[in-house]
């Protein structure tokens, strides 16, 4: 695969992953109760879809337990577990925008931890990416919510601890890492004892659990071997800008005129950075 039909199935996993947004506010439970259901449901798609229906040795073998998977499956439970947190303690846009700071801490862990050298046109990149965000999001956020903010800024370093360990797992198997952060975000499936989903909540579920979630999952673990963390986490950023696009497309909320130029901005940002790739295969 070309570095070209990674950015671009990333970029639609993204898509996909931006649905979620508009699908929770569907789906009348609380967010908790949400998450582990979610999860359970990604973790056993997952488990059929890499048809595994017994505990055999081939199956036992794609566990290397290594720090790499480990870390990625840690990484992808707390980056959706404390976004849960972050969005009932502060305004939406404060969530958003802390937790896709991520593309920092790729940068730096991507130093660290992959030997990945980041050049100008990435710095660049993300210098116009908080732009554009800032952009979509000026007067919505607010200093309020202060724990919010926190659960948010965690979930962001979670976000990234996820991307670089994954892009570790470049030569091998990363779905196994994703299997598992599921079956962790699966613990919280007892809150959804406590409450009566309703059949349409129940649709919206299993739309999370198979669309939102697993589809794209398999995407991601297939496009960051042909990315560096980087630039997949730059590709990710079209996610927070999709998901209030979805929401206005279905229930009417509006962006406002600043949004609508972040949209553009950030937009334009990934186009280039994937056109710039194109012409490096």
């Amino acid at each position: 695969m070309t570095h070209t039909r990674a950015a671009l199935l990333l970029a639609f996993a993204a898509l996909m992953f931006s649905s979620g947004g508009l699908m929770i506010k569907v789906v009348d439970l609380s967010p908790v109760a949400i998450v582990g259901a979610r999860g359970a449901i990604t973790a056993i798609v997952l488990w059929f879809y890499m048809r595994w229906p017994k505990f055999t040795p081939e199956f036992t073998s794609k566990f290397t337990w290594s720090v790499a998977q480990l870390g990625a499956a840690l990484g992808i439970a707390g980056a959706q577990f404390f976004f849960v947190l972050a969005t009932k303690q502060t305004t939406a846009a404060n969530a958003v925008f802390i937790q896709f700071s991520a593309p920092i801490y790729v940068a730096l862990l991507g130093i660290w931890l992959l030997k990945e050298r980041v050049k100008p046109a990435d710095w660049l990149s993300m210098l116009l990416v908080f732009t554009g965000l800032g952009f979509f999001f000026a007067g919505d956020l607010d200093i309020s919510g202060l724990w919010g903010n926190v659960n948010a800024l965690i979930s962001g370093i979670s976000l990234a601890f996820f991307i670089v360990f994954m892009r570790m797992q470049k030569d091998g198997s990363a779905l196994e890492s994703i299997f598992l952060g599921n079956v962790l975000c699966a613990l919280c499936l007892p809150f959804l004892l406590t409450q009566t989903p309703s059949l349409a909540d129940w649709g919206g579920l299993l739309f999370l659990g198979l669309f939102q979630m697993s589809i794209p999952f398999v995407m991601l673990s297939v496009s960051i071997r042909y990315l560096t963390a980087l630039e997949a986490i730059i590709i990710q950023t079209l996610e927070p800008i999709l998901n209030p696009i979805w929401v206005f497309l279905v229930i009417g909320e509006r962006p406002t005129p600043l949004a609508l130029v972040g949209c553009f901005i950030v937009f334009a940002t990934v186009f280039v950075r994937s056109l710039r790739l194109s012409r490096a295969d």
